[in-house]
């Protein structure tokens, strides 16, 4: 990568949109949403506040390296430049600027983290990231993906879990874009072979259903042991999942509060009819200290 002239370098210049181009790599969309609008709006206002980080291209031009949201938000302000502050930075170096500069931000997907984490954890690998880093404490040893973790502020596990959602299918990692497949039963499903995440796309469109964490753990123990197969994963599909209980525990001191001083523990654990709380009329008793049966919300008084 050529670089610029030194005064050019690390400076703030006014770089025409037209030659600000998107680095071929960036993991996160830039989507045409509410937060979009209201960033132009800004913008119109205000102009760009914080500048854009590119570097110098070889075929001429800047690769924004963060900056994406912001150049659109100009182009849809009209506006035709935008502030740049521009760095020169061989290929790892700008990819981990790239994540660094993105991976805080509320709006990222599952699948934009994770493939931002793997992005980041290669390109660390790249430079030689060495394997003896220690903590802050002069201890426990750095993986590079603990090193990630310890630096964005996550566990290690977490890092590691991310990055393996991209062996996902690509329809499975969309169900978990759309919050059709929760976080933790897609990290055991990432196990799964292709062939297997096939047929459970297969099955879950055929039952309607999708696997809980207790499923999808016991299908990854399947597919270890090599037994795996439509059988195995109907069998686990169409069992009964168990409702989801809508209990509250109360310390006795807090509870008692609610019932007169001449009621004994004994008395207040009895059902009784002038009970205020919401269905407390059907449920079995209230145990002071003990398990709420409280209906769900919304449910009307017995």
């Amino acid at each position: 990568m050529p670089k610029k002239a030194p005064e050019k370098i690390g400076s703030v210049l006014r770089v025409p949109l037209s030659q600000l181009h998107p680095h071929p790599q960036n993991p996160f969309a830039v989507r045409d949403d509410s937060a979009m609008q209201e960033l132009k709006e800004s913008v119109s206002q205000n102009g760009v506040l914080v500048p854009a980080i590119a570097c110098p291209r070889a075929e001429g031009g800047y690769e924004l390296i963060a900056g994406h949201r912001r150049k659109y938000a100009c182009e849809l302000a009209g506006q035709d430049s935008m502030p740049v502050i521009v760095l020169n930075l061989n290929d790892d170096e700008a990819v981990i600027q790239l994540v660094d500069s993105n991976i805080q931000r509320e709006d990222i997907l599952p699948s934009e983290r994770a493939r931002a984490y793997k992005m980041k954890m290669d390109a660390i690998k790249r430079q030689g990231a060495r394997t003896d880093l220690t903590s802050p404490n002069g201890s426990a040893k750095f993986r590079s993906d603990d090193l990630i973790g310890e630096r964005d502020g996550v566990s290690g596990d977490t890092v590691r879990n991310y990055i393996s959602l991209n062996n996902l299918t690509p329809p499975l990692m969309q169900m978990v874009d759309e919050k059709k497949i929760a976080l933790t039963p897609a990290y055991q499903l990432a196990a799964l072979s292709e062939q297997e995440q096939e047929l459970l796309v297969e099955t879950m469109s055929s039952e309607q259903a999708t696997p809980s964490l207790s499923q999808a753990q016991r299908m990854k123990k399947l597919s270890q042991n090599g037994e795996l197969n439509e059988d195995t994963m109907l069998s686990i599909m169409t069992e009964q999942k168990k409702p989801v209980r809508n209990d509250i525990v109360l310390p006795g001191e807090k509870l008692r509060k609610y019932f007169p001083r001449s009621y004994s523990p004994e008395k207040s654990r009895r059902p009784s009819s002038n009970c205020w709380m919401p269905g407390c009329a059907s449920a079995s008793t209230t145990k002071v200290g003990k398990t709420l049966n409280i209906p769900p919300t919304g449910q009307a008084p017995a």
